[in-house]
């Protein structure tokens, strides 16, 4: 019997715990034998699209690229967990197209709780202004209009939050 495969689209601002989240679904999905492959942005953007910058062109390239491989993996029964910010709703909707069955997550954070999360100093360098284009301070995040999911996560625990995509999955009869 084959399965029917998914893409989980984890969308929203950096450091609003979307890589967090899609590595605890993960685990859980790995734990119950089914397969499973995260495709997150940061390590996305290392090998895939390497090259591509932050401009708006280059952002929905970014996008697309890892669209057209969750399609592929989706269509081949693997449930995909995709953790990119995916600042624009446009080329979001068109991956959705795309791929079909397809869940967005909005990992819903406001900027001053990423900003007070940010590890890696990235909001600390947009608001000195050494970095350039960056989502949330000099360029724009469209909310999701209607995700299937939201995660509020400066107010639900991980746990929560990760309860929140497995009842997805269960409740579309992709588990």
């Amino acid at each position: 019997m084959s399965r029917r495969g998914v893409t989980v689209w984890f969308t929203g601002l950096s450091g609003a715990g979307k890589t967090t989240l899609s590595c605890g679904v993960a685990q859980q999905l790995r734990a119950w034998g089914l397969p499973v492959e995260v495709l997150d942005g940061d390590l996305v953007r290392q090998h895939l699209t390497k090259g591509l910058g932050f401009s708006k062109a280059d952002r929905d390239e970014n996008i697309r690229r890892i669209g057209f491989v969750a399609e592929m993996l989706t269509r081949h029964g693997v449930i995909v967990l995709v953790s990119a910010i995916s600042p624009y709703r446009a080329v979001r909707q068109e991956v959705r197209q795309y791929i079909g069955n397809f869940i967005e997550v909005f990992v819903d954070a406001p900027l001053e709780v990423c900003e007070r999360r940010d590890v890696k100093g990235l909001y600390r360098k947009a608001r000195a202004g050494l970095i350039q284009h960056f989502t949330g301070i000099d360029d724009p995040y469209e909310p999701p209009e209607q995700p299937e999911v939201v995660c509020k996560t400066a107010e639900q625990s991980i746990s929560e939050c990760i309860d929140l995509v497995m009842q997805s999955l269960k409740s579309r009869g992709y588990l």
